[in-house]
């Protein structure tokens, strides 16, 4: 019996690596540091440029970067972001590369001010994913009142390359926002994983 052609939003295309992260990753709710830093960074990375492009250095950034471990990063040197400006695995762009360190340290900042990163970015979706109902590309946004102010409080922090734009684009990788087309085989199963968020303890305010 021939095997069904899984129905996709169309902005992943056929290509096989984007079409997996599509399938697996891209609107599953992320509680963990480490990895919400990793696609905060990597959104960055993303500035001006696809996130296929990204997406297919991605495991020569997290060698680059000791896996997005802050607290490694947050110690390079400039003679550490020189070697980087040489590894052609990554994008090497010098103000992409410092502000990772930059967000690093912002990050570390947070929590020894007693802040749960973790909490604080869920914090802006009231600690549930927002579900939408897409239904192709016109009814996309690149923006919203939820990354405006998610924006504007990491730079208040101190990060940096965290436009709304970026922000809203980590929001729905991070399945912050379900922002799969309804008609998509991920719709329904992301809308699932929603509903077992787990519970979120009191945190100082914004």
């Amino acid at each position: 019996m021939p095997s069904v052609e899984k129905c996709r939003c169309s902005w992943c295309g056929d290509d096989p690596l984007y079409c997996e992260y599509h399938d697996t990753e891209w609107g599953v709710p992320v509680f963990d540091e480490q990895k919400l830093f990793e696609l905060l960074i990597l959104e960055g990375a993303q500035a001006g440029l696809s996130w296929i492009t990204v997406l297919r250095k991605r495991e020569n950034y997290r060698a680059a970067f000791d896996h997005f471990n802050p607290e490694k990063i947050a110690r390079y040197t400039p003679a550490k972001i020189e070697k980087l400006m040489l590894n052609d695995g990554i994008i090497r762009n010098r103000l992409k590369l410092e502000s990772t360190v930059r967000n690093a340290k912002a990050l570390l900042a947070m929590k020894k001010n007693g802040d749960d990163f973790v909490h604080f970015l869920w914090s802006f979706v009231n600690f549930k994913p927002v579900q939408n109902t897409l239904r192709g590309m016109h009814d996309a946004v690149a923006t919203t009142p939820e990354s405006d102010a998610m924006s504007k409080a990491l730079k208040k922090r101190g990060f940096n390359f965290v436009g709304s734009t970026i922000c809203y684009a980590f929001m729905q990788a991070c399945g912050m926002v379900n922002d799969h087309f309804v008609d998509c085989h991920r719709h329904k199963p992301c809308a699932a994983l929603a509903k077992k968020i787990p519970a979120f303890p009191a945190a100082k305010a914004r």
